[in-house]
Formats: structure tokens, sequence, C-alpha cells
């Protein structure tokens, strides 16, 4: 961070300890990074590749007492090939179509955005967003960012905030209709950013955190090779 901090001076405290979401019986802290304003494209893509990650306006990275669960993760756009059920998962959803967008509020987008929450998340809060948080959250961004919508059958299925690096692409945050959990549009959209990747010419899709014990987030180690950020260094993870 050496080179960076001449451009634009960053300060990291740690927030007070909190219940953990993904490892209830632990508790868990956070490094957060100040300014939280607009920042230079090569000092977010340093923090990425630090293992920091976005909410927003905020830029943060797990800062725990003990635990060290949380595996920063990346996809190496060049080495990858989809496996046979990401193959089908491509073919059953051939028709579906895309495009991206600036961090615009669309209340088509809001209300698949309060579906998603109050079917995958309820009682955790965010299922009562009103569309204020949700700008806060999905559309404030200081860096450079952009929203990828996709339909199906001429209908709203996913939307997905991306923001773009100097290396890669990091992939913020997505929602999608949850009446559609079987169609493993979560999957499709990590497949499609590893494609927009390829065509960006950008050598890296950033999942943010792998955490074997917790089972939803378990899933990123499908995507084949993939790389953990361990001890400070960004190594290939085992099979």
């Amino acid at each position: 961070m050496r080179e960076a901090a001449h451009v634009m001076p960053l300060q990291f405290y740690a927030t007070a300890a909190y219940e953990c979401s993904y490892l209830p019986e632990l508790m868990a802290r956070s490094q957060v990074v100040v300014p939280s304003g607009r920042m230079e494209q090569r000092v977010y893509s340093e923090l990425v590749r630090q293992g920091f990650r976005r909410s927003g306006q905020f830029v943060y990275r797990p800062w725990c007492d003990q635990c060290k669960a949380c595996v920063p993760v990346r996809v190496p756009v060049n080495g990858f090939a989809p496996n046979r059920t990401q193959r089908k998962i491509l073919s059953r959803l051939s028709g579906m179509r895309s495009r991206l967008l600036g961090l615009d509020y669309q209340d088509a987008h809001f209300q698949l955005y309060r579906r998603y929450q109050q079917a995958r998340h309820s009682g955790g809060g965010m299922d009562e967003d009103t569309s204020e948080q949700y700008e806060n959250f999905i559309l404030q961004s200081g860096v450079n960012s952009m929203l990828a919508e996709f339909m199906l059958d001429d209908r709203l299925v996913m939307v997905s905030l991306i923001d773009q690096l100097d290396d890669g692409l990091s992939a913020v945050y997505t929602f999608f209709d949850p009446d559609l959990h079987k169609h493993s549009l979560g999957v499709y959209n990590v497949l499609w950013q590893l494609g927009l990747a390829r065509q960006l010419g950008l050598p890296y899709v950033y999942l943010g955190y792998w955490i074997a014990q917790c089972r939803k987030m378990a899933y990123k180690t499908d995507y084949r090779p993939i790389e953990g950020l361990l001890h400070g260094r960004w190594q290939r993870l085992p099979d």
C-alpha cells in the first residue's frame, strides 16, 4: 500500500467485536478503510488484492482476533474451464439476455431485491430494507462500478453489482428471483462474469470470501482453478 499512500493517504481502523454472520458461535471484527468516499481505481484494486471487499461506501476486510476462516478468493480467467454441471447450466439458460447499466435507481430492481431478501434472508433485517437503504447498499459507490441486468423470457430475473479493478472484476453482490432458485442463477452469474472479464482482457474475477465451515460460502471452490490469499500470498487452493 506504500505506493498508493502518497496519492490518497489511507487510515485503517478496527471495529468493535460483533456476532459473526457466517459462524454464529464466534465473534467477528472488521478492519475498515478511511476515507470511504471516492477512491482511485489503482488504490482500490490494490486493497482488493490485499483481501478487502466493498459494502456500499465501506471498504473492509475481516480482522478477527483469533479466527482466520475467511479466505479471499479469485478465479484466474484464462485457466478456468466450466465443469459438466456448469456447462449444463449455461446450456439451460442460453436464452438469458444481459446488459450493463450505471448505478441508477430502477423500481423493478428494488422490488426484485426486496423479494430476494424476504425469501433468502428473512428475519435478518435486510428483508425490510427501504428504497433508501437499497440505494445506499447497491447504488452508492466510490469506485468504478456497474450493474448487470439479466432477463429471461422478457422477465427481470437477476441483477448483479460489479466493481471493475485494474486486474479483474469484483463480484460485489447479486440478487435474483427467488422463485427460480432451482435454475442455478447464481452459478450462471459467476460464469457470466468470468466471460465478461475475458472479453475485457482482465485476468481475475474476485469472489469475496471462502469459508470452508459455512455451507453458503463453501460453493466458491466449485470454480476451478481458484486462488486464495493465504499468509499474505495468492496461491492455488488444492482440489
